[in-house]
């Protein structure tokens, strides 16, 4: 993933949920039903790749 692409302005919905853009979901390698795991930093959000077993 090049510098230009690891930022991207995602819109929060009324449900309060949010889509991880395709490029990160393929640089991350996660597929629709997997699971990951959010931490909150001061200022950031941190989506991490898990695997449930």
């Amino acid at each position: 993933m090049s510098v230009q692409e690891n930022e991207v302005l995602v819109k929060i919905t009324s449900a309060g949920t949010i889509s991880i853009p395709k490029q990160f979901r393929k640089f991350m390698d996660v597929q629709k039903g997997e699971y990951v795991k959010m931490i909150l930093g001061k200022d950031r959000l941190i989506v991490r790749k898990v695997t449930i077993v």
